[in-house]
């Protein structure tokens, strides 16, 4: 679906991302790597590489400007161009009701979450434009889409999320840029265990509330994301895909 593209993906040192950048690969794709993980991104990259496939990596603060600017640069520079991102960098903040969430907490989960995404945006967008267009997935969640319980800085920054995909949808679909979000339901990643593991029971609860009767994994949101980035959905521009096994259907 992609070949003789080139594919971005950050926060892809592990879970969704590391998934997501293998998938990019399998379909044909050069893929670069950016994770504050620097390590992580390494072993993302020596795995598609051992595949046969094309990939580099880099370590990136998507809340700074001048790294994400960096990093685009390096994109180009190293692998020939920029084609498709997935803008997944992203963390669920401390867990706790609204009265129990600090301002620190609350500022470092909307700076990864939202600010990474509206700057990783800005730099693809500009660099899409230039040279004929692209298309740029961004990680929402089903928390983006209602609320949730007990994270409330992830589920506003996800709300806001969204809200940024559709404006710049709207603003740039004329560009020939394509702009969507996937929006998984409970997936088993390193992010979800660090929950499960403050609340064992919440496993089972978050199972039986899928009809499918099982977590997602992170390869279910990769080939949403990549179908998203190729041609096969050229039509379909400001979409929260959702991905989460029909949690969502009955509410």
């Amino acid at each position: 679906m992609l070949e003789d593209k080139v594919a971005l993906v950050t926060g892809g040192g592990s879970g969704i991302g590391r998934a997501s950048a293998q998938t990019f690969a399998r379909e044909g794709a050069a893929v670069m790597i950016a994770d504050l993980n620097e390590a992580g991104a390494a072993e993302t990259a020596a795995s598609i590489e051992a595949q046969g496939g094309r990939a580099s990596f880099a370590r990136c603060d998507v809340t700074r400007r001048d790294e994400v600017l960096a990093l685009i640069a390096h994109t180009v520079q190293t692998l020939g161009g920029l084609h498709c991102a997935h803008n997944n960098a992203g963390v669920e903040g401390d867990y706790g009701r609204t009265l129990d969430t600090t301002e620190a907490n609350f500022d470092f989960t909307y700076s990864v979450n939202l600010k990474g995404v509206f700057l990783c945006m800005q730099a693809e967008l500009e660099h899409m434009i230039e040279h004929g267009g692209g298309r740029i997935v961004n990680t929402a969640s089903i928390a983006g889409l209602e609320g949730a319980k007990n994270l409330p800085a992830y589920v506003a920054s996800k709300h806001a999320v969204m809200g940024l995909t559709r404006t710049t949808a709207l603003e740039y679909g004329s560009k020939g840029v394509r702009i969507n979000a996937v929006c998984p339901g409970p997936i088993r990643t390193p992010m979800l265990e660090k929950l499960i593991a403050t609340n064992p029971r919440m496993e089972q609860a978050a199972i039986a509330a899928v009809p499918v009767k099982r977590l997602g994994e992170p390869q279910d949101i990769a080939e949403a994301a990549v179908w998203l980035c190729s041609d096969r959905a050229d039509f379909v521009n400001g979409h929260g895909l959702v991905v989460d096994g029909g949690m969502t259907v009955g509410t």
